[in-house]
């Protein structure tokens, strides 16, 4: 089998309720895991594209967070919404979803004017 084109991992970390930096996964359904899984499989990239469950990605104020590689692209606040735009405009059209991504002066910074996203 050929190696995938492409791995979208999403955070399904959860935390309790109330926890100060929430919860990608709150309700601990892998919503959004299952969502991008049946996307993947709907567009017919079974075997090109690999949609991973993750533990946390250590981006807690701007979850629920989606990464995809080798693209080293991180999105943020991602809803069920998101889902079907992430993989026709990412996925399949090589275009990222502008206004989902975490700016590199974010990543794993200590202060960003995008915190707290929720």
């Amino acid at each position: 089998m050929p190696k995938f084109e492409k791995h979208i991992f999403i955070c399904t970390n959860q935390r309790p309720e109330g926890h100060a930096k929430g919860s990608c996964n709150p309700s601990g359904e892998g919503q959004l895991h299952q969502l991008f899984k049946a996307g993947v499989a709907k567009r017919g990239l079974k075997g090109k594209v690999r949609a991973n469950k993750s533990g946390c990605l250590d981006q807690c104020e701007h979850g629920p967070t989606v990464v995809v590689y080798p693209d080293a692209v991180w999105y943020g606040g991602v809803t069920p919404a998101d889902v079907d735009e992430i993989l026709d405009s990412h996925i399949v059209g090589n275009q990222p979803v502008e206004r989902l991504i975490i700016p590199d002066s974010c990543l794993n910074a200590e202060t960003c004017p995008h915190k707290p996203r929720r």
